[in-house]
């Protein structure tokens, strides 16, 4: 399989970005294999789920970072888990992490969100950890469309945990508004749950029409990915897109 193209800007000022969708377990797991797998995806921006959100949580993600070679851009402990990464590529327009209405006897949501450039490339970037439940699982599918099209950009992408497969209520509704990149463009393996017997894929990446998808799925077969490093890093396996944004 061939490999995605590398990240680079355009003569006509659009900007092919390797984005990367994770859930990393509040880095309970191998932290030097869940950098590995992140440094060797070389992506520009990274969206996180289940970052450390208690004792000293910005230290930890900060250091996961630094092991990936990329900065924090966002989220963490004040999103309620999501969080962005990115490379030094990026220039930040703004950040803003959001929490969600609370259900009680559930868990706190919220998203990570970020404008970003990438040369004449303006991209929204939203990360987001959907929750268990049905009902407030599309509830939240609904703020993600929300949030993104309030954004005040011509181009963004969402990505995370959806906690549903395609088909689901939540997926299809975010799939009806949005491409869903691995079903657009399908690139390495499918499923990204569990490591030990992978047989659904409940993390996504979704762009706003007028993004091109250039590939997207588990990379399983990049170079300087491992399988051993795949299972070790965490128990969901992440999710790599490369897209075209244009210049706005």
């Amino acid at each position: 399989m061939a490999p995605l193209p590398d990240s680079r800007t355009e003569s006509d000022g659009s900007a092919i970005v390797r984005v990367l969708s994770y859930n990393i377990r509040s880095m309970r797991d191998d932290t030097a294999a869940l950098a590995r797998v992140i440094r060797a995806c070389a992506p520009d921006l990274v969206l996180v789920q289940e970052a450390p959100r208690f004792f000293r949580w910005r230290k930890k993600l900060a250091r996961l970072a630094s092991a990936s070679d990329l900065v924090v851009l966002s989220g963490g402990g004040t999103a309620a888990g999501p969080a962005l990464l990115c490379s030094l590529r990026a220039t930040v327009e703004r950040t803003e992490d959001v929490l969600l209405p609370l259900t009680p006897g559930e868990h706190r949501r919220g998203f990570a969100t970020a404008i970003v450039h990438f040369g004449a490339a303006r991209l929204g970037v939203l990360s987001c950890h959907l929750s268990l439940r049905d009902d407030e699982r599309y509830d939240q599918g609904g703020m993600v469309l929300d949030r993104l099209a309030g954004m005040g950009v011509d181009h963004a992408i969402a990505g995370g945990d959806l906690n549903d497969r395609p088909g689901g209520r939540t997926f299809t509704r975010l799939a009806k508004d949005l491409q869903d990149c691995w079903a657009t463009s399908p690139w390495g393996a499918e499923y990204t749950w569990t490591p030990g017997n992978p047989f659904q894929r409940i993390d996504a990446i979704f762009a706003t029409p007028g993004v091109e998808v250039l590939g997207c799925g588990v990379p399983s077969e990049q170079p300087g990915v491992t399988d051993t490093d795949l299972r070790a890093a965490t128990d969901h396996f992440p999710v790599l897109a490369a897209l075209r944004i244009p210049a706005s």
